[in-house]
């Protein structure tokens, strides 16, 4: 791993955080001691939640039943946009 100290990581911070995104991990030294790593942060997969909306969500009984003739003429033979008179 490559040791530098905080006036170098200042002055060359980005060139740190690509080597840390290429997966090299990198030391910052405060007095030739090391103080600090760099290092990629890996992305946090959530586990799935089932059933996160039970009891908050409603469906009707007959949600999926066919529509009436009256609802479905307006689908049909209604117009597509209102006039506007």
């Amino acid at each position: 791993m490559p040791t530098f100290n905080i006036f170098e990581a200042k002055t060359q911070l980005s060139k740190l955080v690509e080597m840390a995104e290429n997966g090299q991990d990198v030391i910052i030294a405060r007095a030739g001691k090391p103080v600090v790593r760099v290092t990629k942060l890996e992305p946090v997969k959530r586990p799935i939640r089932y059933g996160g909306l039970k009891g908050k969500i409603w469906i009707a009984d007959d949600f999926d039943a066919p529509l009436s003739s009256e609802v479905l003429a307006e689908f049909v033979d209604g117009p597509i946009w209102p006039s506007k008179s």
